[in-house]
């Protein structure tokens, strides 16, 4: 059965979960898988040297049971998320999949038909973070010392990426990037005669 899959990555407090709900109100056959629902129990997160928890890596995520769930949506995309329209037949499942390392992961990099990441400048997302409630919290200098690290290193990362991501300014309002990205998905999936 054809799926078309969606990745939107990008930084923390980038705005990944909003545009993805909002897409998935508008588009077809519509499932939403988050990456922020396979983290690991505070129990099996490290610690740095700095005392801080490393929720930023990989290794913090539950990787295997989330590429489980992708393969579960993939075999019976149908029936095995909440999708908006009750599942149209006559239109192509759409799977997208949110979170803040998508794209350093290497099993997922044949799935992908498009592929979004969010950017924001480092003071926004630092604001940003700091009206956020996290469990557990983040102490002082998590920020700075660990989760903006991590991001800077994890983009350079992507720098090798043979595939086509389409950046996108995290500052836009929330109105702006869903007009642009569901624009551009229209396109794609009508290239595939998908809408």
């Amino acid at each position: 059965m054809n799926t078309f899959v969606i990745g939107i990555g990008g930084v923390t407090n980038g705005g990944k979960t909003t545009l993805a709900k909002n897409l998935q109100k508008h588009l077809p056959n519509c499932s939403v898988i988050s990456q922020d629902d396979f983290f690991k129990p505070e129990s099996e997160i490290e610690i740095d040297k700095n005392g801080f928890l490393q929720y930023d890596v990989l290794e913090a995520l539950n990787m295997e049971k989330m590429m489980s769930t992708i393969s579960g949506w993939m075999e019976n995309p149908r029936h095995s998320l909440v999708s908006t329209d009750g599942g149209n037949t006559e239109e192509i499942p759409i799977l997208i999949i949110e979170g803040f390392l998508l794209f350093n992961y290497k099993p997922l990099d044949t799935i992908w038909n498009r592929s979004y990441f969010l950017t924001i400048p480092y003071e926004e997302c630092k604001r940003r973070r700091s009206t956020r409630v996290y469990k557990p919290p983040d102490p002082p200098g998590y920020f700075d010392g660990h989760v903006w690290p991590m991001y800077l290193k994890h983009r350079q990362e992507m720098e090798d990426i043979p595939w086509e991501i389409v950046y996108l300014d995290g500052t836009k309002s929330e109105e702006d990037l869903f007009s642009q990205v569901y624009e551009d998905l229209r396109q794609e999936l009508a290239k595939q005669k998908c809408l």
